[in-house]
């Protein structure tokens, strides 16, 4: 059976155009008269594809909740009123997120704001990837899901699920077992389509740019990035009239880097002169020794040089970047500076103790803070060139008919100057910003709303539709779920 959903925003619009105005109780919006009309665009089979952001994952999981609130089936609600047809979504089975492949948990639960930061909801899973719910569906976006895998056979196969080469939510839902995500967008024949290019630069930026593990981050070549975009929009367009592609976000630029601070240690000067008496000079000792071998030059020692002071410290990190000296018994360690970014699920672990019978082993003090945890100045400038030039390439691959809409704009004005909009101001801040979702990444429901408002305008500007005139009010949408939702 699929899981089906009658819109919330149509029955939210239709109260909101017998709503009177306190200031002029003659008005009601929308106008009693006014038609909401699709323009030279025809909405009457609305796909949508895409990854996280598309698919309604939030609170960094994928939970029945957002996935009502979900961009496509917010406009889906507003093009109704315009020749729109049925919009279905592959819904989860429960609002505690997460999905489990073989009684095994894959992806975990959702997180939830806890009144100090975010935290994991109680409950168990249920949602389970063997138990087929069979599409297509009208949102064909999966969480996490590569451009690549858009095109690939096997993604969405019990096989491949099993091999461990499959994406779980496609293979729940997947038409059959050797189907492609675009060909089920293709098989329900739509006219309308909006394409968010890939979950891959921020797949790869939240492994600290290691390539884990999902692999590296190509664009180019028959596997690549750009691949599987172009050979979605071909397929798309071949058949397709007129649709909606999107740029990508830079995630450098999110709350998911830009929320924990570089120097967030905190110590007393007992345990600062600890470090610095005990700990650090055998180390410091050995960089001075690699200097005068030739092996370092004097700004890789600074650069490497442990010094722990009273107060906040730079978290200890990893950097592969740095000159290999274990053949020295010297890690490649160093203290974070301002130019790096700490990853917001590193914070957790900060200043814990993994090992009880260890005291003095402390994660980002006395244990560096692994790859994943951090993108180093480099990682950060390889990132946000390739999503430049993925960006580029995605532009220069719209077809004709179709409309670009430049999703990485948005992103970047709510964290350099936030958005008005609604009587709200949507800003980068976790929490309190009211756009992100507490994975940091992935917008709120009020976030998706915003989404959904700019994309339709973009639309209405494009085919001469009226999408815009429905009266979406993005207050009506919710920027945190409680636990026990």
């Amino acid at each position: 059976m699929k899981f089906k959903y009658i819109f919330l925003s149509v029955l939210f619009l239709g109260l909101m155009a017998c709503e009177t105005d306190v200031e002029n109780p003659g008005a009601i919006y929308p106008d009693a008269y006014l038609d909401i009309d699709s323009g030279d665009a025809d909405f009457s089979t609305y796909v949508a594809m895409g990854e996280s952001i598309t698919a309604g994952f939030s609170d960094n999981s994928l939970f029945a909740a957002a996935q009502m609130n979900s961009y496509p089936n917010i406009m889906a609600g507003v093009m109704s009123m315009a020749g729109g047809g049925e919009f279905t979504q592959p819904y989860v089975s429960d609002n505690v997120g997460g999905i489990n492949v073989g009684g095994a948990q894959f992806w975990g639960p959702r997180a939830y704001f806890d009144g100090a930061g975010p935290a994991l909801v109680s409950g168990s899973i249920t949602t389970e990837a063997t138990s087929v719910e069979a599409g297509p569906y009208s949102n064909m976006a999966m969480p996490l899901a590569a451009a690549i895998t858009y095109v690939a056979p096997g993604v969405g196969s019990m096989e491949g699920l099993m091999a461990g080469q499959a994406n779980p939510w496609y293979v729940r839902t997947a038409s059959s077992n050797g189907a492609t995500m675009v060909g089920d967008a293709m098989m329900q024949q739509p006219t309308f389509v909006t394409l968010v290019p890939g979950n891959d630069f921020a797949n790869y930026a939240l492994f600290g740019a290691s390539g884990f593990p999902f692999g590296p981050l190509e664009l180019g070549g028959p596997t690549g990035m750009l691949a599987g975009v172009v050979g979605t929009i071909q397929t798309l367009s071949s058949a397709v009239p007129n649709g909606v592609i999107t740029t990508l976000p830079d995630p450098t630029n999110t709350a998911t880097y830009n929320t924990v601070p570089y120097n967030s240690i905190p110590l007393s000067a007992e345990f600062a002169g600890l470090l610095n008496t005990a700990l650090a000079p055998p180390y410091n000792g050995g960089l001075a020794a690699a200097q005068a071998a030739g092996l370092i030059s004097a700004d890789e020692v600074a650069l490497r040089t442990l010094n722990a002071v009273v107060g906040n410290n730079p978290v200890l990190i990893e950097d592969e970047d740095l000159t290999d000296l274990s053949a020295l018994g010297l890690p490649s360690i160093r203290l974070a500076t301002a130019n790096d970014k700490i990853n917001l699920f590193a914070l957790p672990n900060l200043g814990t103790v993994p090992d009880p019978s260890n005291p003095l082993g402390i994660w980002g003090v006395t244990i560096p803070a692994p790859d994943w945890a951090v993108l180093t100045a480099n990682e950060i400038t390889e990132v946000q060139t390739k999503v430049a030039t993925g960006n580029a390439a995605i532009a220069a691959s719209v077809p004709s008919g179709w409309a670009l809409f430049d999703l990485a704009a948005l992103y970047n004005d709510v964290v350099t100057t936030g958005v008005s909009e609604d009587s709200f101001n949507m800003t980068g801040d976790l929490v309190f910003g009211g756009f992100f979702s507490l994975d940091g990444y992935t917008p709120t429901s009020r976030g998706s709303a915003l989404i959904a408002k700019r994309m339709m305008e973009a639309i209405d500007a494009t085919w001469g539709s009226n999408l815009s005139d429905a009266g979406l009010d993005i207050g009506q949408y919710p920027t945190n779920y409680p636990n026990g939702l």
